[in-house]
């Protein structure tokens, strides 16, 4: 049973999003700011944060970029009430995996709880256990990633979206298609969301970034032997 940390300095939202959640089988845990999120994740496991951006004492952005910066990669959904472009792709640029705009449908967000926590980190019969392409290897077990022997720090939905893009090399992938694989929805994704998440994940791969060639019109292929 997977554990939730709701943080919202809004006790009704704290409590909409904890009836829906242990509706759905989740066991939840609270926190009304982000020192005190920051706390409860340092010192015991969850499986997913659902952070709200606009709070007090420490808002949702400096929380989730502590959390980043101390290596604490627990999947973030962040909750935003402006609904400004600049929130969600800053929130997902910081290390978020998917974001909620306010007011939202508590039925949206245990369907994107659930796609977030569906995904499957450790592809079995997909792909071998280390891929190798040039100065790149991505090693599926230990779950690392090295670009000229040196490990590079990826969010674990960038890993997901390696992983998946180089288990495909030489294939042209949809954004739809990403979305439906790495993200596991497809409604209610948006193609930004991939766009983003392949800027800050070529970002992270220095040399090998050309690697990720776009294909205009319609995504991404993982190509190695790219002219770059």
């Amino acid at each position: 049973m997977a554990k939730i940390l709701i943080v919202d300095d809004e006790p009704r939202i704290r409590e909409l999003i904890r009836e829906h959640l242990q509706y759905a089988g989740y066991t939840c845990e609270e926190a009304a700011d982000g020192s005190a999120a920051l706390a409860q994740v340092s010192s015991a496991h969850f499986d997913l944060v659902i952070l709200d951006l606009m709070m007090p004492f420490m808002d949702g952005m400096t929380c989730l970029r502590e959390m980043r910066s101390r290596h604490i990669n627990t999947p973030v959904i962040i909750l935003t009430a402006r609904g400004e472009e600049y929130d969600k792709l800053a929130g997902l640029e910081g290390g978020a995996d998917d974001y909620v705009v306010k007011p939202f449908s508590p039925r949206e967000l245990v369907a994107r709880v659930k796609a977030v926590l569906n995904r499957t980190l450790a592809r079995t019969g997909a792909a071998p256990s280390v891929m190798t392409f040039g100065e790149l290897s991505i090693d599926t077990a230990s779950h690392t990633v090295k670009v000229g022997g040196e490990e590079v720090n990826l969010t674990p939905k960038e890993f997901d979206l390696l992983v998946f893009l180089a288990s495909n090399k030489g294939i042209a992938l949809s954004r739809e298609k990403i979305l439906q694989k790495v993200w596991n929805y497809d409604y209610f994704g948006e193609d930004r969301t991939v766009d983003t998440h392949v800027k800050m994940l070529r970002g992270h791969l220095g040399a090998c970034r050309g690697y990720i060639v776009t294909v205009w019109g319609i995504g991404y292929k993982f190509d190695p032997d790219a002219r770059r």
